[in-house]
């Protein structure tokens, strides 16, 4: 029994640290890099280049997450997908910056949420394979601690003299490296563990599953649309309420609402698995992230804005962390979790797709206040959904 608990316990290090990588391998890229090499080619159009490249993106990922996913389950195996996604995503990093039209950064970007997605897909069911359900809470906690590794990276690679903007690009291709590597080296294939025991014949068990993981993917794809325009669009609404804020001034105030948010998701997750209620800490966040944009619409000043995003932020971190490690207890099917985590990728995906527009109609007409007001009615209702 010792040696199985130190057992989870090198697991759960292991993929946290792969987890972190695998983030630092989008965060920095989407929240920054990005933004600040489209800004560099297309001035005026950099809003129109970003919708473009974030809606081609996010259809590649959808398809190809839940392909890999489900290819990993048929095959019984996470490793071999994990490696390969690695090596084709780092590649296309070093490419990006080297893209000088929209058609040539369109195409790598897709090539690189090929790279991206058959490296997630197979690694999120990675830990469903191998994390008991008594330290899935301990789980999530952990992985809210990815998007602070992300945007500790962000911060690090934008310190002013450290690096031109390729070699950024570069310098997060190998902190990806460093950070998925021991995992694919060291990490245990294991036997799949079924979230809730229940028996093969069991109607009402799986009927009563379904009905968790449908309430979970819509509370979860509410709050993604507000995420994802935070994410996408952060940098840019930033620079229009202090055009003079420096790029690691940004870079640090992402890293700032991810690393608190990280502490309270593992307290909050630690407190989730001893007293047995996943769901309190998620419609809470949901809640925190509705009063972060309410408070963003309508601050006037640099100092209110940025308190509305750290709450926001903190909020946003803690449900995505917790959302990830109860969504392995309530998949009806241990032996397609592949497949269905890449079902439920498609809420981290599909407000990729409806992002843009939503913005394009929003903004111009009623400014980023308008869309933040739009964006907390939408966190509300993931709160009531989790709620019932």
């Amino acid at each position: 029994m010792k040696d199985q608990a130190a057992r989870d316990r090198r697991f759960l290090a292991l993929y946290a640290l792969a987890w972190a990588g695998a983030t630092v391998g989008y965060v920095p890229l989407l929240t920054l890099l990005l933004p600040m090499h489209v800004e560099r080619l297309a001035d005026d159009e950099a809003l129109r280049w970003l919708a473009l490249t974030t809606f081609t993106g996010a259809i590649i990922a959808s398809v190809t997450n839940i392909g890999a996913g489900w290819i990993s389950d048929l095959a019984g195996k996470r490793r071999p997908f994990v490696l390969a996604g690695l090596a084709l995503s780092t590649a296309m990093l070093l490419a990006m910056p080297h893209a000088a039209t929209l058609a040539g950064l369109m195409g790598v970007i897709v090539v690189w949420q090929v790279g991206l997605n058959v490296m997630l897909g197979p690694l999120s069911a990675w830990a469903g394979d191998r994390v008991p359900e008594a330290r899935r809470g301990m789980l999530g906690g952990l992985l809210a601690f990815a998007p602070a590794s992300g945007a500790l990276a962000g911060a690090l690679v934008t310190i002013p003299g450290v690096a031109d903007l390729p070699q950024r690009f570069g310098l997060v291709g190998a902190l990806v490296v460093v950070c998925v590597m021991p995992l694919v080296l060291l990490g245990e294939e294991g036997a799949q563990q079924s979230a809730i025991p229940f028996s093969e014949g069991s109607a009402v068990a799986r009927k009563v599953l379904r009905s968790m993981a449908t309430r979970m993917w819509f509370a979860r794809l509410l709050v993604q649309v507000s995420e994802a325009a935070l994410f996408a669009y952060f940098y840019l609404w930033l620079r229009t309420v202090d055009p003079g804020l420096p790029d690691n001034a940004i870079a640090r105030v992402l890293l700032t609402a991810m690393v608190i948010g990280a502490l309270t998701a593992l307290a909050a997750g630690r407190w989730a698995d001893r007293r047995s209620k996943p769901v309190l800490p998620l419609a809470l966040a949901s809640g925190g992230a509705a009063a972060g944009l309410i408070v963003m619409a309508l601050a006037a000043g640099r100092e209110g804005v940025i308190g509305g995003y750290l709450l926001f932020g903190l909020s946003t971190s803690v449900f995505l962390a917790l959302h990830s490690a109860h969504t392995l207890r309530v998949l009806p099917d241990s032996t397609r979790r592949g497949r269905d985590l890449g079902l439920f990728n498609l809420t981290n995906t599909i407000p990729s797709l409806v992002v843009p527009s939503l913005t394009l109609a929003l903004v111009p007409t009623l400014g980023f206040a308008g869309l933040f007001v739009v964006l907390a009615v939408l966190a509300f209702a993931a709160m009531a959904l989790l709620s019932r």
